[in-house]
C-alpha cells in the first residue's frame, strides 16, 4: 500500500500548495487521507451526482478496510473521493480541476516547447520513418504521467520494448474508424494528437474517436478541457505545430475527429465489465488503441498474470481488434516470450515498475460474442 502511504500524501500536499483551498476543503482532504490509511471505506454523500453508479460499483466494498480491497477499485475510489473533498461537483469550487496547475505547468514548460519544435523534424522523414516515430513517441509519451512522477523515477534508460506487435497494427488502419482511449494530458496528449493527425491526413483512418475522461480522474488524465488546451498550444505555435493544430481543429469541426466519453471511463472496474453501449462503440471500430498503464491494467483485468500469458487470450472478451501502447509502470504484464520474461526478471528486477520498458501489443481478431455493427 505504498501508494496510499507515500504517493497520496505527497499528491495532496502538492494540491494544497497549488490551489488556495479553504479550511473545509483542507479538512476534507486530511480526513480522506486518514480514512484511506486507517479506517473503513465510506460511501459518497446522498447528493453526489454519480451516487447510483458507485452504489453498484462499490456495493461489495463499502464498510470494509481500504487495504482489503482490490487495488484498482480502492485507488480509483480514492481519486473520486478527492474530487468530493475539493468540492469539484458542488459549491464555489465546482468544476475546478484540482490537478489543473500541474497540467498547465507541463503545457508551459520547456519540454513541451521542445516537443512542439520537434514536429518540424518529421517533415524530412520517409513515410515509414514518420509512422515509426509517431507511434513510438505516443508510446513513450506515457512516461509523462504526473501521478507516476510524484514518488517514482526511472531507474535506467528508456527505450526498451518488451514486446512489439507494431507490424500487426498498421494493416488494421485501412481508412475506417479508429478509437484512441487517451491517458494523460499535456505532453502525452500532444504525442497522441500528432499521431491522430497523421492517421487522418494519410487516410490511415477515415474517422478517429478520441475517448477522454468525463471529469478529472487520476492526476494527469485527459479531459475535453485538456484537449482544447493542448490544441491551443499547437495552433499558437509555428511551423508544423500550427499546421497540425489547424488540421485537428478543422477535423473536430467536420466530425472526422470526435471527442467522446462515457461514465465507465472513470469506473474502478476492468473493461471486461463494460456496459453494452460501450461495447457497441468499441465494436464499431477497426481498432481501439488503449493508451497507458491504467488502461492496460483495466484491459488485462489488473491481475498478476504469468507474463507469458498470451495478450490475445487475456483480451479475448474485447469487442473488436485492440492495441495497447503502454509504458510499463505496474506489475500487470502479459504477452512476453519466455526468454524475454526470464531475462528481464533476472537482469532488471524492477523493470515492471520503473518506467524503463514499454509494450506495443495487438490483438487483431474480433472479441467473442461481438462483431462490428452488432
Amino acid at each position: 500500500m505504498g501508494v496510499f502511504h507515500e504517493r497520496h500524501p505527497a499528491l495532496i500536499r502538492r494540491i494544497e500548495q497549488a490551489l488556495p483551498y479553504g479550511p473545509a476543503e483542507r479538512r476534507a482532504l486530511a480526513e480522506l487521507l486518514r480514512e484511506s490509511r486507517h479506517d473503513l471505506v465510506a460511501t459518497l454523500p446522498p447528493d453526489a451526482p454519480d451516487l447510483a453508479l458507485w452504489q453498484v460499483w462499490g456495493k461489495e466494498h463499502f464498510g470494509r478496510p481500504w487495504p482489503s480491497l482490490p487495488f484498482l477499485w480502492s485507488e480509483s475510489y480514492f481519486y473520486r473521493r478527492l474530487l468530493e473533498a475539493t468540492g469539484y461537483f458542488t459549491g464555489a469550487w465546482q468544476g475546478v480541476d484540482p490537478f489543473a496547475p500541474f497540467k498547465r505547468a507541463e503545457l508551459a514548460g520547456d519540454a513541451f516547447a521542445a516537443d512542439l519544435a520537434a514536429l518540424d523534424a518529421r517533415e524530412s522523414l520517409t513515410e515509414a520513418e514518420r509512422e515509426h516515430a509517431l507511434l513510438t513517441t505516443a508510446l513513450w509519451g506515457n512516461l509523462a504521467d504526473l501521478g507516476f512522477t510524484i514518488t517514482a523515477t526511472a531507474s535506467g534508460p528508456t527505450g526498451a520494448l518488451a514486446a512489439d506487435d507494431s507490424a500487426a497494427l498498421w494493416p488494421l488502419l485501412d481508412g475506417g474508424l479508429v478509437h484512441v482511449v487517451a491517458d494523460n494530458a499535456a505532453r502525452e496528449l500532444l504525442a497522441d494528437l500528432a499521431l491522430i493527425d497523421h492517421l487522418l491526413a494519410s487516410g490511415r483512418a477515415g474517422e478517429v474517436g478520441l475517448m477522454v475522461k468525463p471529469h478529472p480522474y487520476y492526476v494527469s488524465d485527459a479531459t475535453a478541457t485538456d484537449v482544447l488546451a493542448c490544441l491551443a498550444r499547437l495552433t499558437a505555435g509555428s511551423g508544423e505545430a500550427a499546421r497540425v493544430g489547424a488540421r485537428l481543429t478543422q477535423a473536430l469541426r467536420d466530425g472526422r475527429l470526435r471527442l467522446w466519453t462515457h461514465p465507465f471511463a472513470c469506473a474502478p472496474l476492468p473493461y471486461r465489465d463494460m456496459p453494452d453501449d460501450l461495447r457497441r462503440e468499441f465494436a464499431a471500430a477497426k481498432v481501439t488503441v488503449m493508451k497507458g498503464d491504467l488502461n492496460y491494467r483495466r484491459l488485462a483485468g489488473d491481475r498478476h498474470w504469468p507474463p507469458t500469458t498470451p495478450f490475445a487470450e487475456v483480451t479475448g472478451y474485447f469487442p473488436g481488434p485492440v492495441a495497447a501502447l503502454r509504458t510499463v509502470k505496474s506489475d500487470v504484464v502479459t504477452g512476453l516470450t519466455p526468454q524475454t520474461a526470464t531475462t528481464l526478471d533476472a537482469q532488471t528486477p524492477t523493470w515492471r515498475t520503473a518506467g524503463t520498458h514499454a509494450l506495443i501489443q495487438v490483438r487483431t481478431g474480433t472479441g467473442a460474442g461481438f462483431s462490428r455493427g452488432s
